[in-house]
């Protein structure tokens, strides 16, 4: 089985034993953890692999699995020794043996690009443009549904099937990312956790450590030793609270926290205008809490 996940470049494999320690790991997960052999992550375990600020958030949610419960798809920021970004989508759960759990198995993969080719692509142009133009604001599940022409319930579906994630998984990826750009910048935490659509910088500080595994605070003494790179001063401004200008097609995966993936245009097709926004009693998009984050996804 081992072998198998060593064939996939996307998809971190691993299982731990009752004392969080590592016994099996792909060669995907050595790569990343920037370790050249396997062998010398094998019996070791988070504490002795990963930051303290890392570290610690994973031996805590390996607890909970080991207790029994189940972590399943739960939309996650790596972050790699060599300072790219990339996100995935984590599952861990107990191993048991008899009845009795003896450890635990989990998987993360990359969130891979949308499907373009699903019929309902160009169906939710116009709902996640209006996220992205709209991501620092209170942004209502009816609404975006209203945009793409369907229900509610239909509106989960096609997002998990084009973009493998749900609109709120969304949502809070796009706030996560422009707070990572702006906590490289001279602006306050709370202004930036404002200005990214979280209602305070406790909320903001709360979201950001369980998606990221570490604090808005943390996150910018780190990011301070990295080199500047080029292209992100388009990403480093607070984004208007007074002026809307209408939304214009971008690309999704052009984001500011990692690297272009190779291949297709990645630009949003054209589509036609969205229906009025709903009444207030309708159901409110807002992020909800991550468990944990990935260095390498521990």
């Amino acid at each position: 089985m081992l072998r198998l996940f060593d064939l996939l470049p996307d998809v971190l494999f691993f299982i731990k034993d009752t004392q969080c320690r590592y016994t099996h790991v792909n060669q995907t997960l050595t790569q990343r953890l920037g370790i050249k052999r396997r062998e010398d992550i094998l019996g070791k375990s988070v504490l002795e692999l990963y930051p303290p600020a890392l570290s610690t958030r994973y031996i805590l949610q390996d607890r909970r699995v080991l207790k029994g419960e189940v972590i399943d798809n739960v939309l996650e920021l790596q972050l790699y020794p060599n300072r790219t970004t990339g996100w995935c989508l984590t599952r861990k759960q107990p191993l048991e043996d008899d009845g009795r759990i003896v450890g635990l198995i989990g998987i993360s993969r990359d969130l891979g690009r949308p499907d373009s080719r699903h019929s309902s692509f160009a169906q939710l142009q116009d709902a996640v443009e209006y996220m992205q133009g709209h991501f620092h604001e209170t942004i209502r599940v009816q609404t975006l549904a209203g945009k793409a022409g369907v229900s509610i319930a239909q509106l989960e579906r096609l997002f998990k099937r084009v973009f493998q994630v749900t609109p709120q998984q969304l949502l809070t990826k796009m706030r996560i990312e422009a707070a990572m750009r702006l906590l490289q910048t001279d602006a306050s935490i709370a202004t930036i956790g404002q200005s990214c659509g979280f209602s305070d910088q406790s909320a903001f500080a709360r979201q950001f450590k369980h998606t990221v595994g570490m604090t808005p605070r943390d996150y910018r003494a780190r990011a301070a030793s990295w080199p500047a790179r080029r292209g992100a001063g388009r990403f480093n401004r607070l984004p208007d609270r007074t002026a809307r200008p209408a939304a214009t097609p971008r690309r999704l995966h052009g984001n500011p926290t990692g690297p272009r993936r190779p291949g297709g245009s990645g630009c949003w097709p054209a589509a036609p205008p969205a229906p009025a926004a709903p009444a207030r009693s309708v159901p409110v998009l807002r992020p909800r809490p991550a468990d944990g984050c990935r260095y390498g996804c521990g």
